[in-house]
């Protein structure tokens, strides 16, 4: 008599629940389980990032969150896995001892099963087994026959004496533990973003907490959220209306106005009340109208064409790979030249000249690294772009710089449109590899708090940061 496995029952019915109706929630209890592969934390944490309506699968293949070398190869590999076993489902003539035979192989499971797990997947096979030959040649086998007779075999079956202590020792205390050995933080593996070593730069406190030890955020804000909705809706508009020219801009106001609502509707569960869902999608109409008119606008006086949204882009510098989204990228119809676009849905440097600063402070790599992606892609990338997205009652007025062989002393200019040399670019690069390199070959001892107070403003882990600088005293604020 052999001990009922019920983890590994309940695994497989999973599995076969999602081959048959690709549930995102059966999905994610997969990836939980703890014959999938993956690290329960890093399954978790891959399931919060999704969020509510996203999907796990994508946040895995997009790389949303940043894994161990190893972690990200078994999360890879469990997706295949997954995918295979969704098309052995759906192939024809396929039998229930098939489909539990993929399972078998596609999660390795002689590898990961112990003797008394592996005696209750050969119940499971036999159960198949049964099922196949009960059923009449040529008919189709049913997903819900196997489900129920898995339910009815862990009914069948009682708890063992091993699960009732564990579950009774989940109740007792906790036993206190001696404090960790202070350990070195393993180096860095796979690719980099603009946005992690921007926050190296500002706050490696900030960094250790959300690459380090892949602490979970909040579900965000409804500004966050807002952000997401208008992002997803102009990469939707932009696919199909690259151009302005020739469209009357009743129509481009009705298309956006139905992408934002489409949007809004995808993006509603992060949106606490519906007040508050109502109050930002009619902001998200108020300002897509002034973005239009902006749109238009500049379209007339330089045509240009809309060639990327959402774009993707790679770098290799001195071994080290970068990766990254541009939102939008424009090419002038005279001249062939492009201009990274990057909205801007929240704070924003308020002239060209306090964007360049921040770059020259090492403190924004973003649009410098999306300069370099491109120009080694082979675009002649003469501009540099963010579009603020945030004020309905204001006009969109971009920050722009030009791009020139010097940059030249600063202005301190509150212009939204100035320069930034071509040598501030490239110490932007080079700081991008150097930090990448400490990042990557360590050792990493300890990590420094931020001097600066307004960094910690809107950092999701200041409540467990002690060591976070004080507030400047508002002088005139009395």
């Amino acid at each position: 008599m052999y001990t009922l496995a019920r983890p590994l029952v309940a695994f497989v019915r999973d599995l076969t629940s999602c081959a048959a109706n690709s549930r995102e929630e059966t999905a994610r209890r997969v990836l939980c389980a703890p014959f999938s592969g993956v690290p329960n934390v890093d399954g978790r944490a891959l399931c919060a990032v999704a969020g509510e309506r996203g999907s796990v699968l994508d946040a895995i293949e997009r790389e949303r969150v940043p894994l161990p070398h190893e972690t990200a190869i078994a999360a890879r590999r469990f997706v295949r896995a997954l995918n295979e076993i969704r098309q052995a489902y759906r192939a024809q003539g396929a039998t229930a001892s098939e489909h539990v035979a993929t399972i078998r192989s596609a999660f390795a499971l002689d590898e990961r099963l112990e003797a008394a797990e592996l005696d209750t997947f050969t119940a499971i096979e036999q159960i198949a087994s049964a099922l196949d030959g009960a059923r009449e040649s040529g008919s189709v086998w049913e997903a819900e026959r196997l489900l129920g007779e898995l339910g009815a075999m862990v009914r069948r079956e009682p708890a063992s004496p091993a699960a009732l202590s564990s579950t009774n020792a989940a109740r007792r205390p906790l036993i206190a533990c001696e404090p960790e050995t202070p350990r070195v933080v393993k180096r860095r593996r796979g690719h980099f973003s603009a946005s992690s070593l921007g926050a190296f730069a500002e706050c490696e406190r900030r960094w250790f907490y959300r690459y380090v030890c892949a602490a979970i955020e909040d579900r965000g804000s409804s500004a966050s959220f807002y952000g997401t909705a208008f992002h997803w809706a102009l990469e939707r508009f932009h696919q199909e209306f690259p151009r302005a020219g020739g469209v009357p801009l009743e129509l481009l106001e009705r298309k956006l106005e139905a992408f934002l609502g489409l949007s809004f509707e995808r993006f509603r569960s992060g949106f606490d009340t519906n007040v508050e869902y109502e109050l930002q999608r009619r902001r998200a109409k108020r300002t897509g109208i002034r973005y239009l008119r902006w749109f238009v606008e500049r379209a007339r006086a330089h045509p240009f064409s809309v060639v990327g949204t959402e774009t993707q882009v790679e770098l290799a510098l001195e071994g080290h790979k970068f990766v990254g989204y541009i939102d939008r990228l424009d090419r002038d119809d005279a001249t062939a030249s492009i201009t990274v676009v990057d909205y801007k849905t929240g704070r924003i440097a308020e002239s060209a000249d306090a964007y360049r600063a921040k770059v020259a402070r090492f403190l924004d790599f973003q649009l410098p690294f999306y300069y370099w992606a491109r120009t080694a892609a082979g675009d002649r990338v003469t501009r540099l772009s963010l579009v603020p997205l945030k004020e309905a009652t204001r006009d969109v007025q971009p920050v722009e710089l030009e791009i020139v062989p010097f940059g030249g002393p600063r202005s301190y200019s509150d212009a939204p449109v100035g320069t930034i040399g071509l040598d501030e670019l490239e110490r932007a690069r080079a700081k991008m590899i150097e930090l990448a390199q400490a990042l990557a070959d360590g050792p990493l001892e300890h990590f420094s708090v931020t001097n600066d107070p307004e960094a910690c403003e809107y950092c999701a882990y200041k409540i467990a940061c002690s060591l976070r600088p004080l507030q400047r005293e508002n002088r005139f604020g009395r």
